[in-house]
């Protein structure tokens, strides 16, 4: 018995590996593309606040109050300076 519960464990855990080196990259992948169209969605909604206007106020304060709590990472990352290894990573 204990030999069957440690080939199964063994079996389990490769399972998991692949499991875990197959999906990494995607949900990686998911969760740029996620944060990469956040910013650009209040980008195009508070964009008046680093100068770019391109909705009128009246939307943007619609939304302000959703907002609020991105708006700091928001500006830091719309910002600063970008580089080659931006793109690359």
């Amino acid at each position: 018995m204990p030999e069957e519960k440690q080939k199964r464990g063994l079996l389990d855990n490769f399972k998991e590996i692949m499991y875990g080196m197959a999906a990494h990259d995607m949900s990686r992948a998911a969760l740029r593309t996620r944060a990469s169209m956040e910013h650009l969605f209040i980008l195009i909604t508070m964009g008046d606040l680093i100068g770019v206007p391109i909705l009128p106020p009246y939307y943007s304060l619609r939304i302000l109050p959703y907002v609020v709590p991105n708006i700091a990472t928001w500006k830091r990352r719309m910002l600063r300076e970008k580089d080659i290894s931006d793109a690359m990573f």
